[in-house]
């Protein structure tokens, strides 16, 4: 009897500290819950870092490495990798380190700027397809298009024009951005629009619909915030989608003009010497390849978090 005083006596102490426990875990935001189901996800923690390495990298390594992308150096063309060269130099002797560099920022800024399109539209779409079960609906779900060859049909068509409106950089930047965007915001809509069937029929939609809440409150204000989650890990994905399909742009020899060094218009200019100088295409090759796979990793990893039957 003695001896079961004491273990009475710490039950209750543990129990409540159960009780608090739960408590606590209960008062912690979604946002909060949703970093806590991302950090357990180990590959998309590790992607994480290495797009962050990627991002910082290709953005403040041309203020430290000066030489620039047009320079050449007539003693060291096809060179190899070197301390002069660490990525080697092409067929002019010019610096491919530097050249990545300076491509890779062209190249993540079309992905990221693509991608906001392509959300920005298929958001848009996919919410009024999903309230109004009217034209727009039935429009969306049979609206599918071959991208590649209208991507390739477009650009050739406008890429010129564009060039002497506006410059070749910005031109074809603007160009490709709108081509890739224009053709990326289905996959997202269609997302979306399933979304929008499973949230209307929701308990708390159905009481702000009978407290006479407007449709425009109810999907801005209730439907719209709880489709975030699915619609920032598709975010990731078209980011990774943008880029393969400037780099296939590129390589076909309709992205952006030879003095631009996109990732893909290195891989263009590099494969007809992939027997002598194969440094020449592995560096982007292996950019695109790290950028690529990291952004799916890290779309993987989002999509757990925002899971909310995954256990904290």
């Amino acid at each position: 009897m003695a001896g079961s005083i004491p273990a009475l006596l710490t039950a209750e102490p543990a129990a409540s500290l159960n009780a608090s426990t739960l408590a606590a875990r209960k008062r912690v935001s979604p946002g909060r819950q949703a970093w806590r189901r991302f950090r357990r996800h180990r590959l998309a923690m590790a992607s994480a870092v290495i797009i962050g390495l990627i991002i910082v990298t290709v953005v403040l390594g041309p203020l430290f490495w000066l030489v620039p992308i047009n320079d050449i150096d007539f003693a060291a063309t096809q060179a190899g990798p070197s301390w002069q060269h660490p990525f080697g130099t092409d067929d002019l002797g010019q610096d491919l380190f530097a050249r990545v560099l300076y491509g890779g920022r062209i190249s993540l800024a079309v992905g990221l700027a693509a991608m906001l399109v392509a959300v920005f539209v298929g958001t848009i779409v996919g919410a009024l397809a999903g309230i109004s079960r009217g034209s727009i609906d039935a429009t969306l779900m049979f609206l599918s298009l071959p991208q590649l060859p209208l991507l390739l049909l477009i650009i050739y068509l406008f890429r010129d024009a564009l060039r002497a409106l506006a410059g070749p950089e910005v031109g074809v930047f603007v160009l490709i951005v709108a081509v890739i965007g224009g053709f990326r915001w289905m996959p997202v809509a269609r997302l979306v629009r399933a979304q929008f069937f499973s949230l209307r029929e929701k308990e708390f939609v159905e009481a702000a619909r009978a407290l006479g809440a407007s449709p425009t409150r109810q999907v801005v204000h209730h439907m719209l915030p709880n489709a975030l989650g699915p619609v920032i890990v598709a975010g990731t994905i078209e980011v990774a989608a943008a880029i393969i399909a400037e780099s296939t742009l590129s390589f076909l020899g309709l992205g952006f003009p030879p003095d631009i060094p996109t990732w893909g218009r290195l891989l263009y200019d590099a494969k007809d010497y992939l027997d002598v100088a194969p440094h020449w295409a592995l560096f982007p090759g292996v950019m695109i390849f790290l950028t690529v796979l990291t952004i799916n990793f890290i779309g993987d990893g989002l999509r757990d978090a925002f899971d909310p039957r995954k256990v904290i």
